[in-house]
């Protein structure tokens, strides 16, 4: 008898379900009925099935740290930290020139920055462009975030507003325009969700791996894990220079009175395991194991 490809895979699923599902001497009891054969060939001869082996990395892992949500997918996790709760912009620097009014923070006398300096890390800044709307391309509504003081998303005004595509509303200035306008009308709030990647530096200076942007505006993915160019520049081509592996975060000053809210802030911290054992396949029928460097999962070593 001839099992296809598909029905190979449903027996894996099944396989693995009885394997962290039930006492493992059911399973063997049961297994050779159902497993040990995959595919005969014309003169009867079966073929030990390999859906029953498992790959083991051999990494150990830390357990995950527990992050309590928000009450709304807006709202602050229990690790975030908090830029700016409508009260006062007491985390940055120059915040004391801007309006704070009605829960918002209003731009106007120049660019702020916070005082504490951030690399990896995940934002969420809601902003509104001015009411009633005025000026037309990168003369409406314009503002912007800038990771490390250096890497622009764009805030703009691009609600039935037409500009150059590398500079509307979500863009990566100058470099990569959203794969969509998502904008909300003018004094409607709109929000950023965005995973920043610093850029690494070898010992020398030269780049060792480029910083890179995921943005979701309004709930709509438009920027995709971008690899940016370079720090954003009005005047010349993007280019990196080594900075520091943590800087401020800061809001641009175009000259709008764009209005921000609710804005905080997770830094990103990645999970590191260890490599405890040399990556191995184990056979939940038979009991064999072996190393990855003796075989694959189809062709294990000779017992």
């Amino acid at each position: 008898m001839k099992h296809s490809t598909t029905a190979g895979r449903s027996w894996a699923l099944l396989a693995r379900q009885m394997i962290y599902g039930t006492t493992m001497w059911s399973i063997v009891a049961v297994l050779p009925a159902w497993t040990q054969t995959e595919e005969s060939s014309g003169e009867g001869r079966q073929e030990p099935s390999w859906t029953m082996t498992e790959f083991l990395p051999g990494i150990e892992w830390p357990e995950p740290p527990i992050v309590t949500p928000g009450l709304g997918n807006s709202c602050p996790p229990s690790d975030a930290i908090v830029l700016f709760n409508g009260k006062d912009l007491s985390a940055w620097e120059n915040g004391e020139n801007w309006k704070v009014e009605n829960c918002v923070a209003i731009v106007g006398g120049g660019e702020i920055r916070t005082k504490q300096s951030f690399g990896d890390c995940q934002l969420h800044i809601e902003w509104s462009a001015p009411l009633p709307s005025s000026g037309d391309s990168q003369g409406r509504g314009n503002s912007g975030v800038y990771f490390m003081g250096l890497y622009e998303v764009q805030i703009l005004d691009s609600y039935d507003s037409k500009t150059y595509p590398d500079g509307q509303a979500a863009a990566i200035y100058k470099q990569m325009p959203p794969i969509a306008n998502a904008m909300r009308p003018p004094g409607e709030w709109n929000y950023y969700d965005i995973a920043f990647t610093a850029p690494r530096f070898k010992e020398n200076g030269s780049l060792l791996s480029p910083a890179a942007l995921t943005v979701f505006h309004n709930g709509v993915l438009v920027q995709n894990h971008f690899e940016i160019t370079g720090g954003t520049t009005w005047f010349e081509r993007a280019h990196y220079e080594q900075h520091e592996e943590k800087l401020p975060i800061m809001l641009q000053d175009h000259g709008s009175p764009v209005r921000f809210r609710n804005i905080w802030l997770r830094e990103i911290k990645p999970i590191v395991g260890t490599q405890a054992a040399e990556p191995r396949y184990h056979n939940h029928a038979t009991g064999q194991e072996w190393l990855e460097t003796e075989g694959d999962v189809r062709h294990p070593p000779a017992k």
